[in-house]
């Protein structure tokens, strides 16, 4: 084996990487009891009517279900999801504490891996292969493909984005959520004393 390798000119790794600084040890996850405990993050992908593709960063409230924010653009890196979360940040004067995250280039960045450790945020990376270990975020984003993504014709990227903002106000003020006894997220949270509510927040 050793001897292929070196003939194909391949080089076996000599040490594992260091681990993020921000990043969480594989342990049972704790029960939530209000938001800004755990948020979750991944990416969608979708394309414009001329075939143009374009990506979709999606956030959600563990706890809430509650969508603060769907940033929408065509080429989305570490330091535009570093980006959107400083907006939120401002917006409501508060982060989560743990973020779940799967292994994608963006999620493994310096960019964000520095922004959570300055803020004190967990990354909380789910196991490869194991969609389950961020179940809430893969819900959140098959409704998102089957209700808005997939019944909606995107001439362009500004078209695209209101529309799916339309979509994110309906979905947490007027669809009703069986987990959350039948409530939307909105009222859920306001049923639960929870505050800051994110019914208002756009990304661009």
């Amino acid at each position: 084996m050793y001897r292929l390798y070196k003939e194909e000119g391949l080089n076996l790794r000599a040490k594992r990487p260091k681990r993020n600084k921000a990043a969480a040890h594989r342990l049972g996850r704790p029960e939530l009891s209000t938001h800004q405990e755990c948020w979750s993050m991944d990416f969608v992908a979708d394309q414009l009517f001329d075939g143009r593709k374009f990506r979709c960063l999606t956030i959600v409230d563990n706890y809430s279900r509650q969508c603060p924010g769907i940033l929408v653009g065509q080429s989305l890196k570490g330091e535009d999801v570093v980006a959107a979360l400083e907006k939120l940040k401002q917006e409501y004067s508060a982060v989560p504490k743990r973020i779940q995250v799967d292994n994608g280039s963006e999620f493994i960045s310096r960019a964000l891996d520095k922004w959570a450790y300055d803020n004190t945020v967990t990354l909380d990376f789910s196991r490869p292969g194991k969609p389950t270990d961020n179940a809430f975020i893969e819900s959140f984003n098959g409704s998102f493909r089957d209700e808005c993504l997939n019944v909606n014709w995107f001439l362009s990227l500004e078209d695209a984005r209101e529309k799916i903002e339309a979509w994110r106000q309906e979905y947490n003020g007027f669809r009703p959520h069986s987990s959350l006894g039948d409530r939307t997220p909105e009222e859920w949270v306001e049923y639960n004393i929870v505050k800051p509510e994110f019914s208002t927040f756009h990304m661009s």
